[in-house]
């Protein structure tokens, strides 16, 4: 079933999209409804957010952690990174790749990677709607987007099995991660994880989609990123190194995680400029897209 949020005269309501393709009042919408769209905090950031966009974020959430799943995301990103900042490094590397026909092993991922599921903690109160102008930070020159698989627990969980916690998501989002690239680099070496580079925004599409649609297809999803009307970029979800299980297993090990709260899978290949090359400048127009699933649109301001 496909969610959206809709504010009301009296507050927030749930719609879902029947079998003939028309949104419908469905008040308490299982994983998404109830309490959830009542308090006042809700009403007060779906303000905030219709100040800037005619659409409303499907929740609000209480936190957001943002994983990294995919190997070849990091080594294109990598490759993309050395090519737009360090471009006499990059003629090196691209001889390597060529001679060896393999990539620079310093652009994969590090060894915890591969031991386990590794994340890091966003702002989840700078989550904005499709269709909100974006701004490019004052600090940043590479701005850039990252297209993920978003998703949003309906269950608490504590030192959960990987089954478990499956059946603990109630929904997923599209979910775009902004990310100003050439602050994100030194934040990193400096053993502290991004903060500036990554928390001055994050967007999810208005639509939720129920977990029952998608968790059996999670491996077959299809998307693309369209930059100016013109598909840049398709991506595919298949190759994750731990399933969403091992995630939610992993971020609940005598921690506490509570019906409300955000994972990303990090970004899927191809789903971010760094990879592609086509980096974000005042005036674009940006769509990422996850075929039944939603959509984002920005403009960057």
């Amino acid at each position: 079933m496909k969610l959206r949020r809709v504010r009301t005269s009296t507050g927030l309501d749930v719609e879902n999209l029947d079998s003939e393709g028309n949104w419908v009042p469905c008040g308490d919408a299982g994983p998404l409804g109830g309490q959830v769209f009542d308090d006042a905090w809700q009403i007060a950031a779906a303000d905030r957010q219709l100040e800037h966009s005619e659409y409303l974020l499907p929740f609000q959430p209480l936190s957001f952690r943002d994983f990294m799943l995919y190997e070849q995301h990091n080594i294109d990103a990598a490759r993309g990174l050395i090519r737009r900042f360090h471009p006499g490094l990059f003629r090196l590397t691209s001889a390597f790749e060529r001679v060896t026909g393999r990539p620079v092993p310093q652009f994969k991922p590090k060894p915890l990677f591969y031991r386990q599921p590794i994340y890091y903690m966003s702002n989840a109160q700078t989550f904005m709607p499709t269709e909100t102008p974006v701004p490019v930070p004052d600090y940043s020159q590479a701005l850039d987007f990252e297209l993920e698989i978003g998703f949003v627990l309906a269950a608490p969980l504590f030192n959960a099995t990987a089954a478990e916690a499956s059946t603990a998501i109630g929904a997923f989002v599209v979910l775009n991660d902004f990310s100003a690239r050439d602050v994100q680099r030194p934040e990193m070496l400096s053993g502290f994880g991004p903060q500036k580079s990554k928390h001055f925004a994050s967007s999810m599409s208005d639509t939720a989609v129920t977990a029952d649609e998608i968790l059996p297809r999670i491996d077959s999803l299809t998307g693309s990123v369209s930059l100016n009307g013109s598909v840049v970029s398709t991506v595919h979800s298949a190759g994750m190194q731990h399933s969403l299980g091992d995630v939610l297993a992993h971020a609940s090990r005598s921690e506490p995680l509570y019906p409300g709260e955000l994972f990303g899978t990090g970004t899927l290949p191809g789903g971010s400029g760094m990879e592609t090359g086509h980096w974000l400048r005042p005036g674009d127009t940006l769509a990422l897209t996850l075929d039944g699933i939603g959509r984002i649109e920005h403009t960057i301001r």
